[in-house]
């Protein structure tokens, strides 16, 4: 285990995503890496294929995520991106950590919403990942406002929880309420990365908003909605 570093440096970021083009979205990932500077980089759901119902499973081989490596690799960063990713004989909705060596599949969406359900195939555990020192809970969006699935994270003796998010415009005071909520019942930070621009499964418009909460529920910082804008902070242990 590694020692837990006195500080974190995080970001969320919002990046300009084209629904189904993996080399150009690996691209906008890594130019927001090397933007924001930061240990851990959190991204919105399905951040590097679109939002879509339709999307195609990523390989954690594929070059097309070679520059988002490198960045990491150039930054010291991990990043935690959404994707499409094979589950079983099907899809799930997925986490993709990115390093400077390369990539794994750290989790796979529990708790799926509307659509989804049918189409990909849920998880079935919750996951933590562990950036110097600090053991990140993670989430993806419907994740994030289940009361189980919240316990079990928090149970995990994490430092820190983090979820992309895709949600419509009007929805963006959804996230206050789920994070502070979070950091309520265990008294860790929130990063919350939030889908920005439009997108597949019907979203012509998304809100953006990706923030970082402190561990008593105050809002550090967020971003507005336009794709591009990311947010990041220093957190203390």
């Amino acid at each position: 285990m590694t020692t837990k570093s006195p500080t974190l440096r995080v970001a969320a970021a919002q990046p300009v995503t084209k629904t189904g083009d993996l080399r150009a979205n690996a691209l906008a990932h890594a130019d927001a890496v090397r933007l924001c500077r930061a240990r851990l980089v959190v991204f919105p759901e399905m951040s590097l294929t679109g939002y879509s119902l339709e999307a195609q499973a990523v390989d954690v081989d594929d070059p097309a995520l070679d520059p988002l490596v490198d960045a990491c690799k150039e930054t010291g960063s991990i990043a935690l991106a959404g994707a499409a990713v094979p589950h079983l004989s099907g899809r799930a909705i997925g986490v993709l950590a990115v390093a400077g060596t390369g990539v794994d599949v750290v989790y796979r969406k529990v708790h799926l919403g509307g659509p989804e359900i049918g189409v990909y195939v849920p998880g079935t555990t919750v996951a933590v990942v562990e950036v110097s020192g600090w053991r990140v809970g993670i989430g993806i969006c419907k994740d994030t406002r289940i009361d189980d699935h919240t316990s079990a994270t928090l149970a995990s003796a994490i430092d820190l929880y983090a979820a992309g998010l895709v949600h419509r415009p009007h929805e963006v005071v959804e996230f206050g309420v789920r994070a502070r909520r979070i950091c309520a019942l265990g008294s860790v930070p929130v990063v919350f990365a939030g889908f920005a621009g439009p997108t597949g499964g019907g979203y012509t418009q998304t809100c953006g908003g990706s923030a970082i909460w402190d561990a008593n529920g105050h809002c550090v910082i967020q971003a507005g909605d336009q794709p591009g804008a990311h947010v990041s902070t220093e957190l203390a242990a």
